[in-house]
């Protein structure tokens, strides 16, 4: 979904020759049997990742050869449907329809199942684009959020402890991952737009340390857009109340649970809107219950990123050294980080067919920051377990 590449075998040389504070390195000081145990679990999921499959075996994916627009397509593989129905909704909102008078037949003209009714959209992003392509800022847009991201990130990482000279190198690997929307084709997903928002909410976020006042409003403003664009930003917003109230941040908490109230009303109307137009005859559509295991969260995550133009023995293993990379950063943004990627990697394992892809892209962008400290990580462990 980019086009860029980054050497990222002299980054992380570059990245191994850079020690951390003690405090700073969860691994640092780990007893060798705990580190031991650690490698040993790594080396499985490492070869594991290499092995199993990235994509669908069966070969399958629903494209077409011509835009909504009757635009030929260089290749079918080039533009899949799902793209097609997302840019025939922002066209037909910029021409002054509304959204739930079209949306429905619109599903239903491409074999697209309305059942249940969150297979439907939330109108946000339609609206957003709609109203940036009438003044021709669609591609602006997009190219300032990445930059917007990466500038955050930037300041992110020149401010917490435990990255130093990492400072280039993590922000490096960020603009890998902020650099999808540097390829227009996939400017009309919603998961890119939101995974880049969350991206952006994540380096804005700030925690009180000390005397320094935590700063949180300017993430929270972000990721509510982020989650009235695509509804998987919740597990996200719900880290980040609960993390709130671990800080005993009750402001801050307050309004993180507010805001899934609202999303929560906001999306039953959004349902409502569309249940009375749904007929009998609409057949349900198949179930998001995969069950694909670990092809799931390294198939989504590798294949929506720009680790999918690596060789798949290479681009699984990096995803998992990705993860090591943020349990590594003792830091709360670390910790955060970390179980972001555990946790909606989990969720991907479960959920989610193999044309659900790019669903990994709600968080891929962000987590390929995290490569840059797993050399650290790993040569922790291995010092770890030799005899001091």
């Amino acid at each position: 979904m980019g086009a860029v590449t980054v050497g990222t075998a002299e980054l992380a040389a570059k990245a191994s020759f850079a020690p951390a504070p003690a405090d700073s390195d969860r691994f640092a000081h780990w007893p060798a049997y705990a580190a031991r145990l650690a490698l040993m679990f790594l080396a499985v999921l490492l070869v594991a990742a290499a092995i199993v499959p990235l994509n669908d075996p069966a070969g399958v994916r629903p494209n077409v050869t011509t835009r909504y627009d009757g635009k030929p397509v260089l290749g079918a593989e080039e533009y899949d449907q799902d793209i097609a129905l997302y840019d025939a909704a922002t066209a037909k909102v910029q021409a002054g329809q509304n959204y739930y008078d079209f949306i429905v037949q619109e599903h239903r003209l491409r074999d697209y199942p309305v059942r249940p009714g969150l297979s439907v959209r939330m109108p946000t992003l339609a609206y957003i684009e709609a109203g940036l392509n009438t003044l021709h800022l669609g591609v602006a847009a997009s190219i300032a959020l990445m930059l917007a991201a990466i500038w955050a990130w930037w300041r992110r990482f020149g401010e917490e402890p435990g990255v130093g000279r990492l400072r280039r190198v993590a922000t490096a690997m960020a603009f890998v991952g902020a650099s999808l929307m540097l390829n227009r084709h996939y400017y009309s997903l919603h998961e890119l737009w939101a995974g880049m928002l969350l991206m952006l909410s994540f380096g804005l976020h700030r925690v009180r340390d000390g005397e320094r006042p935590g700063r949180w409003m300017a993430a929270f403003l972000v990721a509510a857009l982020a989650l009235f664009i695509r509804e998987h930003s919740l597990p996200f917003v719900l880290l980040m109340g609960a993390f709130a109230i671990w800080r005993r941040e009750w402001r801050e908490a307050f309004a993180w649970g507010a805001l899934v109230l609202v999303f929560l009303a906001v999306l039953g109307l959004h349902l409502s809107l569309i249940a009375p137009q749904v007929l009998p005859s609409d057949p349900q559509g198949p179930s998001w219950w995969a069950f694909r295991g670990l092809s799931g969260w390294l198939g989504n995550v590798a294949g929506s990123s720009n680790l999918r133009l690596l060789p798949h023995w290479l681009a699984g293993p990096l995803v998992i050294l990705t993860t090591l990379g943020w349990a590594g950063w003792r830091t709360p943004a670390g910790l955060f980080g970390f179980l972001i990627a555990i946790g909606y990697g989990v969720l991907f394992m479960v959920v989610g067919r193999w044309d659900n892809f790019y669903w990994g892209a709600m968080v891929a962008p962000m987590l390929t920051a995290g490569l840059a400290f797993a050399p650290r990580a790993l040569g922790s462990l291995i010092t770890s377990v030799r005899p001091r």
